[in-house]
């Protein structure tokens, strides 16, 4: 049967007749007034979709007209979020000055009265404290690297590690959601959701935008799906979590009893209604629903068969980790990301939770390492072998950095360190950046940029121009104001690019 009969059966359907017919006058001029707006909208979309022909035929996830601005240099991203605050020094911002000061009162002058959080504003004194853990310097590029990350040691001159990160919020919640929607209230759209509505999707039977929690993570700190919503962009750009076990997406498979066929025509039947409102009132959101229905009826197959791990070979999940073959964890899903890459899967987000170590660091970092460190590496390697490092961008990091002073009390052998946003450190790799490259440098104490600072809005910037899009040109406009990811600021780091 051909795309237009089989429309053309649910579109002549004697109910959706009778429910046009219900129209009042009021309805009448709703959809006159609309009608301009409408065309404008149908001209957004280009590609054939599932059960075309008709008033939304045109909905495939194919971007805005104009872009890229320029040429990309990547055009896929994994985006390793290290939920909590990693302490960068503790991991790669070696400080061996603090030998010296270790367990003294960090002087006022450094500090210089930013603000601090409620956990350690009360302290009497701020004890100035040394990892605990070695550092030494790997590879040509001779970053420096704790021995916490072994891994990670031997793939430094892939890396560019960015030192002078900057943000503006010192709590969990405002930080994350600043650092994932460039705004520290929730409602903005993630920077998937972002790339999703500027540039589309690559492939049109698997979203643009998937995202991976770590089941093996320490629940510290929580994540909300909004982190990764579209915020006021059309719901066909939020990010879709994919989880381990039976059902990789929730609510996809079909009901028991209940074939292909019928689901089918179920949507085909949902479609024609949903056009038949849409005529009505012009909501665009009534497109990106039908959207959204017939993408989950392609990843019905999509789905299984990119999570699907039987076909990797042992050495893989060597190189992996023994994680790698248990679903849901951190190892796991970088390899999943690879996976995904590989069927052009736009972006994939993958969040680790446990990094808020506030005492008790030594332990907790080495078991966050620990469950991190290989699969990182491997991750990198993997993607390297296979010739997808070159247009695929790898971003590592959290949401603030941590003190040089202990929260509490300081011991030979155990501290904690508290949130600091004045600085920390995050490393990218892959497309369209520097390979063993350090930028940014922060004082003697780890606790003050002194070269480079790059700001959220920066990085957001930089991620974006990579991608071929001017940031201050991805507009989108909500209630009366012209909304961007980078908000009214922001630079695009050009010292850390090719």
């Amino acid at each position: 049967m051909c795309k237009h009969h089989h429309y053309h059966r649910f579109s002549t359907h004697p109910d959706l007749h009778q429910l046009e017919k219900k129209m009042d006058r009021r309805h009448f001029l709703s959809k006159t007034a609309m009608g301009i707006g409408s065309l404008a909208l149908g001209s957004l979309f280009a590609a054939d979709n599932l059960l075309a022909a008709g008033p939304a035929a045109h909905l495939a996830n194919v971007g805005l007209p104009g872009l890229p601005h320029h040429a990309p240099k990547a055009k896929k991203v994994i985006y390793l979020f290290q939920s909590g605050g990693p302490s960068q020094l503790d991991l790669f911002d070696y400080k061996p000055r603090l030998a010296a000061m270790h367990g003294k009162d960090l002087p006022p002058s450094i500090r210089g009265g930013q603000r601090l959080t409620g956990m350690s504003a009360n302290q009497s004194i701020f004890p100035v404290t040394q990892s605990v853990f070695e550092f030494d310097q790997y590879g040509k590029s001779r970053a420096w690297v704790s021995e916490l990350m072994p891994y990670t040691a031997q793939i430094v001159d892939e890396l560019c590690f960015v030192k002078s990160m900057v943000t503006e919020q010192i709590n969990h919640d405002p930080a994350i959601t600043f650092m994932q929607s460039g705004h520290q209230l929730p409602g903005r759209p993630s920077i998937g959701a972002w790339l999703s509505y500027g540039l589309g999707s690559d492939n049109e039977n698997l979203p643009a935008f998937v995202v991976l929690v770590s089941k093996n993570a320490v629940q510290d700190q929580p994540l909300y799906a909004r982190l990764w919503g579209n915020g006021f962009l059309p719901s066909q750009h939020q990010g879709v979590q994919f989880r381990s076990g039976k059902d990789p997406v929730l609510y996809l498979g079909n009901p028991e009893n209940y074939e292909g066929d019928d689901r089918r025509e179920m949507i085909g039947y949902l479609k024609a209604l949903n056009e038949v409102q849409f005529d009505t009132y012009g909501d665009p959101e009534i497109n990106a629903r039908i959207a959204q229905y017939e993408m989950a009826f392609r990843m019905q197959t999509s789905v299984p068969e990119a999570t699907d791990m039987s076909d990797e070979p042992d050495w893989v999940f060597d190189l992996y980790g023994e994680e790698s073959r248990d679903p849901g964890t951190y190892a796991a899903n970088c390899l999943m990301a690879r996976k995904l890459i590989e069927r052009d899967v736009k972006f994939v987000q993958l969040y680790h939770q446990g990094w808020d170590q506030h005492g008790n660091l030594p332990n907790a970092i080495k078991t966050q390492c620990q469950k991190t460190d290989q699969a990182t590496a491997a991750l990198i390697k993997d993607l390297k072998q296979r010739g997808l490092l070159e247009d695929t961008l790898v971003v590592w990091g959290g949401e603030f950095g941590r003190t040089v002073y202990s929260q509490g009390t300081l011991t030979a052998d155990n501290y904690g360190r508290d949130h600091h946003p004045k600085c920390f450190t995050m490393w990218m790799a892959g497309a369209g950046v520097k390979p063993g490259f350090s930028y940014g440098m922060t004082d003697d104490f780890g606790y003050n940029v002194i070269k480079d600072p790059v700001h959220v809005h920066d990085f957001h910037a930089t991620l974006l121009h990579l991608f071929g899009v001017d940031h201050e040109k991805l507009i989108f406009k909500h209630q009366g104001r012209r909304f961007r990811l980078t908000d009214v600021a922001g630079e695009v780091v050009k010292g850390i690019l090719t």
